[in-house]
């Protein structure tokens, strides 16, 4: 046996191999057996074992002579290829063979099944996703149709916006001309029925006034309501003094108008005195010429309630700081005056905060050396 031969197998797992016995009829042994690897249809060389002798022997143990197998070329070859085509093959290799396909069968059964659940899942999947889009597709539909009746409904709506608009605005021209007409006769009119930056009057400028019902009006400076409607004429808010107007501030409003504490301590002392609501009232009536007074003292524990952690020390320098404020905001229309008191058998001198009865207050006791009558416009004065 000096020819070359061999041996070609397809295993379960890996790609094709085969063993190639080649004679060495000059070298030291006289067989080598070399080991390919098919890798992208070509056969690559992976390992050589050379051999003294070469024997292929049956189960009789007797030798035979070798086939020389050629190399396939399917890619699979059948499992009963790998057994020797001349020669008794024994029933345990066989066996083996049978049993081997036995396995790969059922191993191809159990994948044939996987895949056809996975089949019939993926098919209820496909019917539930066919369902959806259908479901979907009726609802575009379905929401392009309201887009447009929507679109149509929207075209109506705009065409009637504008005639409303150019109808409007032309009564506004007529109204502005009409209440125009009327405040130049002397009319009152409700500040919420007037556009006092559009109507167009002589003067072109407004009075703002309130009236005994609590509204407020507008009116042309100092003209009097012919009609006299809606009570007498309540002070405007250009009539009253500064502390006044501080002091029917709320408390956000007083905080963003006045930054010095002791404007803002004043305001809320003379609201005090004429808001019955305020509670804390430091003021104490007075006679004899003084309508109301109030020590300084007394301001001092008031001032510490109003505001809480302050200090005696601080609480003094506020004392006069805020009389200083009081004074000026109220034109002085408040005076202050020393008076001596006595107190544990020890006598001090105390100032005092008094306001005079006879204090022009606009909205308050007129003058008392006056006859109290009611004028025509009532309780309207002019800056002071």
């Amino acid at each position: 046996m000096t020819d070359e031969f061999s041996l070609q197998w397809t295993p379960v797992h890996g790609p094709m191999r085969k063993f190639v016995f080649e004679p060495q009829l000059e070298g030291e042994y006289a067989w080598a057996r070399i080991e390919f690897e098919l890798c992208e249809s070509q056969w690559r060389e992976v390992g050589i074992e050379y051999l003294e002798e070469i024997s292929i022997v049956s189960d009789d143990r007797n030798k035979t002579t070798p086939s020389h197998a050629q190399p396939s070329s399917e890619r699979r070859r059948h499992p009963m290829s790998s057994l020797p085509e001349c020669g008794e093959v024994d029933i345990e290799t066989l066996a083996e063979t049978i049993e081997h396909l036995q396995e790969q069968n059922r191993q191809l059964t159990e994948r044939v099944d996987t895949l056809e659940d996975d089949l019939e899942q993926t098919k209820d999947e496909l019917e539930g996703l066919e369902t959806e889009k259908a479901d979907l597709q009726e609802t575009n539909e379905h929401l392009r149709d309201r887009l447009d009746d929507c679109e149509q409904e929207t075209t109506r709506l705009d065409a009637l916006t504008d005639a409303a608009r150019k109808r409007s605005g032309v009564n506004k021209q007529r109204i502005e001309e009409l209440q125009a007409r009327e405040l130049e006769k002397g009319a009152h009119l409700l500040t919420e029925t007037v556009d006092h930056h559009e109507i167009d009057i002589d003067g072109d400028h407004l009075e703002r006034i309130t009236k005994d019902d609590g509204h407020t009006y507008y009116r042309l400076p100092e003209s009097d309501d012919p009609l006299e409607r809606s009570g007498n004429v309540a002070l405007a808010h250009g009539d009253l003094l500064p502390i006044q107007q501080l002091s029917r501030m709320d408390e956000e409003m007083l905080r963003s108008t006045a930054n010095a504490l002791p404007t803002r301590l004043a305001a809320k002392l003379w609201k005090a005195r004429t808001d019955s609501s305020v509670g804390d009232n430091p003021w104490e009536s007075g006679c004899k010429g003084i309508k109301a007074y109030i020590k300084a003292s007394d301001l001092k524990h008031w001032i510490r309630r109003q505001e809480p952690g302050t200090s005696e020390t601080y609480a003094k320098k506020l004392v006069s700081r805020t009389i200083d404020a009081v004074l000026d905001l109220s034109n002085h229309r408040v005076a202050v005056r020393k008076r001596t008191e006595r107190k544990n058998g020890l006598e001090y001198t105390e100032r005092r905060l008094v306001l005079p009865t006879d204090a022009e207050i606009p909205g308050e006791t007129p003058n008392v050396s006056e006859p109290e009558q009611t004028p025509e416009t009532a309780g309207v004065h002019g800056s002071p």
